[in-house]
């Protein structure tokens, strides 16, 4: 079993998602949530991790610039799971855990990626742009925002009447599935970074377990 870390700057709900994702999976989860860390000492994501007796860890802003790799060397971190960390990863845990560090971001990607997309400025750029389609991104980290290579993408239409809040509350549905599937992907070895920096296999969406909830069709929204 692998061990997981995810970094987290709010509420941790893809956190959640992956959480009882990998429940359900039994002894047959090939990774554990090991480790929580958040820039903010306020974050849910923290609370979160503390009632399920994971460690949870809060690295300031102002930490030293070696913190964060020390911290996932301690808790002997495998994988690293953003789930709406707001800080760029520093280049050395980049080249570490190259490979194995995956960001889920709430647009189709490259558009409306980089720095300062995120949240609800992601959803208003969709929405000023008038585009018709939206939805989630899940990506290996590389040194720059949003820039890695793409493991998944799930499409969510954008309505007439969309606000960023209606938008936004869609497309974080489509996270939930989404990221979980992705994350035991790449802890299964399913699908890992190759040497040339293109991804090798596929997030496995039509596997029978996954049943109705799996995309039927790129164009049918989420409920």
């Amino acid at each position: 079993m692998r061990n997981l870390a995810v970094l987290a700057s709010g509420g941790g709900s893809n956190l959640q998602a992956i959480l009882d994702h990998l429940a359900t999976l039994g002894a047959d989860a090939p990774a554990r949530v090991a480790l929580v860390v958040s820039d903010r000492a306020g974050a849910f994501a923290l609370e979160r991790a503390r009632a399920r007796g994971i460690p949870a860890v809060h690295l300031p802003r102002t930490a030293p610039a070696d913190a964060l790799e020390q911290t996932l060397v301690e808790h002997e971190a495998h994988l690293v799971a953003l789930a709406g960390y707001l800080r760029l990863i520093p280049a050395g845990v980049v080249r570490r855990w190259a490979g194995s560090i995956l960001n889920i971001h709430p647009a189709l990607l490259p558009a409306f990626g980089g720095h300062g997309m995120y949240g609800h400025h992601v959803h208003d750029a969709v929405l000023a742009a008038g585009a018709r389609l939206s939805g989630a991104t899940v990506h290996f980290v590389n040194e720059q925002f949003d820039r890695g290579a793409i493991i998944a993408q799930w499409p969510v239409p954008v309505r007439q009447d969309d606000t960023a809040d209606t938008l936004a509350q869609r497309v974080l549905r489509v996270e939930h599935r989404l990221y979980p599937w992705c994350v035991e992907a790449v802890a299964r070895g399913a699908v890992r970074l190759g040497e040339d920096g293109k991804v090798q296999g596929a997030v496995p969406y039509d596997f029978p377990r996954f049943g109705v909830e799996g995309p039927r069709h790129p164009f049918v929204p989420d409920p």
